[in-house]
């Protein structure tokens, strides 16, 4: 395991601990960029074991979950085909950068986790195209567009803070939108949580709200083969939202993978 990690993160707002859970949560959510670098460093912590998640533009490997190649800031799969969007923007920007001779291979690839056409070219390719900024900002866009965004504006319209606004967010990145090859998407997530509780948009109580939530989330982690530990949850999330935690107010102490991280305020 790797040790204790600590962040010291200074932000505008001020330190809240045990808040009471109330309707629902007032403030700029994730929409603050204080707020959306925790989300960052929080899903990097459970992603890359690291708070330091602008290291990872660079990342390539296959973790054997079925999924292919796992790479970048918040773990593109070749499988699934978020990797593929990434290199189809960097080519959008940057004709001609070595990448783009693999979108072939890449689309060939999609729905498996074979490398064919991939491989150590495609891995050292990857890892130094980090160095170029239009392939760092082509990480950052489809991230926003497929994951961040749609995340925070459903978490928006079901009253949710920024607590909800990451929940809903991580479990994007993890599971992805919709059910596919034996796993649980986050729209079916979402439906087992809103037949358990109302959200705050609803005239419901976040805390409860955001337990269905994670109890849903739990209960798809524990279908799917290649996920089993639930530490992402119940000492993380689940701490949170017992802290009353729902602008995402720091301090943050959590553990992911039996990994503690924390976020320091002023």
């Amino acid at each position: 395991m790797t040790p204790l990690v600590t962040a010291l993160v200074v932000l505008s707002g001020c330190s809240v601990s045990g808040a009471g859970s109330g309707k629902g949560s007032a403030g700029p959510g994730l929409d603050d960029p204080a707020k959306k670098e925790i989300a960052m460093q929080l899903v990097s912590s459970a992603e890359n074991a690291t708070l330091g998640w602008k290291a990872q533009y660079k990342y390539i490997e296959d973790i054997d979950d079925g999924r292919g190649y796992t790479a970048g800031i918040i773990g593109f799969c070749s499988g699934t085909g978020d990797m593929l969007k990434v290199v189809e923007r960097y080519a959008a920007t940057r004709p001609g950068n070595p990448l783009e001779r693999f979108l072939p291979a890449l689309r060939a690839v999609k729905g498996s986790d074979a490398h064919d056409g991939l491989g150590r070219p495609f891995t050292d390719a990857w890892a130094k195209a980090a160095a170029d900024a239009a392939f760092r900002s082509a990480q950052d866009a489809e991230r926003d567009h497929s994951y961040f965004d749609p995340a925070v504006r459903q978490a928006k319209d079901d009253g949710l803070g920024a607590l909800g606004q990451f929940i809903y967010y991580d479990a994007y990145v993890m599971h992805g939108a919709a059910d596919s090859g034996g796993t649980v998407g986050f729209r079916t997530m979402r439906r087992e949580a809103l037949a358990a509780a109302e959200p705050p948009s609803r005239g419901g109580d976040e805390t409860t709200y955001l337990n269905a939530f994670l109890d849903a989330r739990v209960t798809a982690i524990r279908k799917e083969p290649s996920h089993s530990d639930t530490s992402r949850i119940e000492t993380a999330q689940r701490v949170f939202v017992r802290e009353g935690r729902f602008q995402l107010e720091t301090p943050l102490r959590w553990k992911v993978y039996g990994d503690s991280y924390r976020i320091d305020g002023p």
